[in-house]
């Protein structure tokens, strides 16, 4: 089965054929051992090529056509090891394979596919595709969902919000369920009200689309029972604690949250992996109306805890709190949660890094060895029990916006650890999910975090 894509557009890779030319990946010390053809090395030593990471060069052959490419990938390539994402944006279109001394890379491979991503939804111009032909003890097929889970994330949140809102996030989840064979449900508008989930609707209501609670079932009764929960907060206005132009900019990708988890959930179902999975996507958008929610106000939530809402701008916890409590209830093995949730964990490790929480020793150990082994960066904060007073208010169990403007990221997942009481291991993930710069790996823009982490874990400790 190919891989489910969002957006229609052919996987960068195909298999390796006769009339294909091949690029040559090479380090500083394959060049002085004399690797390549004469040809191809002295046309290289005139060039002045010297495989460095990034160079890169045509070779052309007797005709005068391009016969080969050079690539470098400098001295240390397990420093970058995406360095050949860039070969999608330097290569003439065409078949091409890679060749490196030792057999073309993983790594090399992966960085491929993920550079080759461009988001053209509202584009006339179609390039000609350059496609990587993947040879002998490549596994195309896990290469392929990666990439391909990677690339629904990015879609779902380069999708400008007035095609992304609710009711498109719920009809993209249910294109991926389809495809699967997975079941969805939804619960919207003021039903959400009637089966108790209260902090949804509050944080949706004055949108012109209903708030909704999407979910999504797959997988083997009787396998380990995972949950994965996904902020969908598909524009943020700051409600009436209303953000400034600058910071309403990139707010369509407040769902970044539930985009991760659905390209997460594509790489679980495509792998076949042996595990019930559950994706819940409290799907809102954060709007101003006569009927918008107040700072001041006081809402229960499904868990039956009150929560104060000292900032209609911290909206994205309340409605994971509904969602977490009915993950909660069903007593699964693992739930995980991914939000963009707070700016605080960006000042604490920037864009590229996403923070996790949990008390799960043995989880967070084989999250970071994960991370580690597919370079996939996270890094653990703690859930550190001297803050959970600031989350204290009079008047209230909880308030969503503590004082103080100090461990933001830290209050917020103490928040979200209240409503999840029974599960014996739960993560929380605050992701950016969005790339500032163009990076080998990819164009400036939506972002896949933690996802890769996420299913090689899943994959080789859970399944």
């Amino acid at each position: 089965m190919t891989p489910f894509q969002y957006i229609e557009r052919p996987l960068p890779f195909t298999e390796k054929a006769g009339a294909s030319r091949p690029v040559h990946l090479l380090t500083p010390a394959d060049l002085e051992a004399n690797t390549l053809a004469d040809a191809a090395a002295a046309w290289a030593e005139h060039a002045g090529f010297q495989a460095q990471a990034g160079d890169f060069l045509l070779v052309p052959g007797s005709d005068g056509a391009v016969n080969c490419a050079l690539f470098g990938l400098g001295s240390d390539p397990a420093a970058t090891p995406f360095t050949a994402g860039r070969l999608a944006r330097l290569l003439p279109p065409g078949a091409w394979h890679i060749e490196t001394p030792a057999g073309a890379p993983c790594d090399a491979l992966l960085g491929y596919g993920l550079g080759s991503y461009s988001f053209r939804r509202y584009l006339a111009e179609r390039p000609a595709p350059v496609r990587i032909g993947l040879g002998d003890g490549v596994d195309a097929a896990d290469l392929g969902r990666q990439v391909a889970g990677a690339f629904l994330a990015r879609d779902l949140i380069n999708t400008p919000t007035n095609d992304m809102g609710p009711a498109d996030l719920e009809d993209a989840a249910r294109r991926l369920a389809a495809h699967y064979g997975a079941e969805v449900s939804v619960v919207a508008g003021d039903d959400l009200l009637a089966q108790n989930f209260p902090l949804i609707h509050t944080v949706g209501r004055a949108a012109a689309t209903a708030p909704r609670l999407i979910e999504m079932r797959w997988g083997r009764k009787g396998g380990k029972r995972v949950t994965l929960v996904g902020k969908g907060v598909c524009f943020d206005t700051g409600g009436l604690d209303i953000k400034g132009a600058a910071n309403m900019l990139l707010m369509k990708k407040d769902m970044g949250g539930a985009a991760n988890v659905l390209g997460l959930a594509l790489m679980i179902m495509d792998a076949g992996l042996p595990i019930d999975l559950r994706v819940l996507i409290p799907a809102v958008e954060n709007s101003i109306a006569g009927n918008a929610f107040r700072p001041g106000d006081v809402y229960k939530s499904r868990k039956g805890l009150t929560v104060q809402i000292d900032n209609t701008d911290a909206e994205g916890r309340l409605v994971l709190a509904d969602a977490l409590a009915y993950a909660d209830e069903e007593e699964a093995d693992l739930i995980i949660d991914m939000a963009t949730l707070t700016g605080a964990a960006r000042v604490a490790l920037g864009a590229e890094v996403p923070p996790f929480f949990t008390d799960d020793e043995a989880l967070a150990g084989a999250v970071a060895a994960a991370s580690e082994a597919v370079t996939d960066p996270v890094w653990r904060l703690p859930l550190h029990k001297g803050y959970e007073k600031l989350l204290k208010t009079p008047i209230a169990d909880l308030t969503n916006a503590p004082s103080g403007g100090m461990a933001g990221s830290i209050t917020a997942a103490l928040f979200l650890k209240r409503f999840v009481t029974r599960c014996p291991s739960w993560a929380h993930f605050d992701i950016y999910g969005w790339s500032q710069s163009e990076r080998a790996q990819g164009p400036a823009g939506g972002e896949a975090q933690a996802i890769r982490a996420l299913y090689h874990h899943l994959r080789h400790n859970l399944a």
